[in-house]
């Protein structure tokens, strides 16, 4: 998968998405990131890309062009199209369902505005989906397409030893992830579950299984309200 970052701040991404397992499936060649910055594409002379907001207002508001140019210049070096997203408070809250979504894209272009964020126009000219991390406000769009692109890329194929590391977590089916212990078997007078010391493997599924569903259904009921529940997990309710 390729991804393309239009960015004011390109320097943002080099520590997050050239370390850890981002780092190491863009050096096995599973990702190809690559950011742009928007100011290289500014039509002014002095590479201002920002300008007052028709109809008055406090702020700034980053112009069509720059953006416009990059993309076609993008598009015209790739020769086709890949999905555009806008890092956007008002966009679709972005979850497990959106990533697998778009990790079966052959490749993203995600844009990050700033300030008051983008002319509306080159949203409209390019059919742009906007997309949001949380009911937050930040500076920019880096940070949640920092976000974006970690949990769409540690899904791709090789990016990650086996499939269980995320097919297990939370959020992937619709649960929350259950405890997880390790060594030293007594802490603080704490004891690891007795069940996952048993190597009983079925026992340790309905544990894990259990133990999904109750935190799921306390911490987050609107999750809860979604899940489809089969026979198993009525029976692991009940006890």
């Amino acid at each position: 998968m390729r991804v393309d970052i239009v960015t004011l701040f390109p320097e943002m991404f080099d520590q997050i998405l050239g370390g850890s397992i981002v780092g190491k499936a863009r050096k096995k060649g599973f990702l190809q990131v690559c950011c742009h910055r928007l100011r290289d594409f500014s039509p002014d002379l002095r590479k201002r890309v920002d300008d007052t907001v028709f109809g008055g207002g406090k702020g700034m508001l980053l112009g069509a062009e720059p953006f416009a140019r990059c993309i076609d210049t993008l598009m015209e070096h790739l020769g086709w199209m890949p999905r555009i997203l806008y890092m956007s408070p008002r966009g679709r809250v972005f979850d497990q369902a959106m990533a697998k979504s778009l990790a079966a894209e052959k490749g993203l272009l995600l844009l990050c505005g700033h300030y008051e964020g983008i002319d509306q126009r080159l949203l409209d000219e390019y059919r742009v989906e906007e997309v949001s991390t949380g009911d937050y406000v930040l500076t920019g769009g880096e940070l949640p397409a920092m976000i974006l692109t970690d949990a769409v890329s540690r899904m791709l194929p090789g990016v990650l030893s086996e499939e269980a590391c995320f097919v297990e977590e939370s959020h992937y089916s619709g649960l929350l992830e259950y405890p997880q212990y390790t060594r030293p078997e007594l802490w603080r007078g704490r004891q690891v579950p007795e069940v996952l010391l048993s190597g009983h493997h079925e026992n340790i599924r309905k544990w894990r299984r259990r133990e999904s569903l109750k935190i799921t259904r306390l911490n987050r009921p609107d999750l809860w309200e979604k899940l489809p529940l089969n026979a198993e997990d009525e029976r692991l309710l009940l006890e």
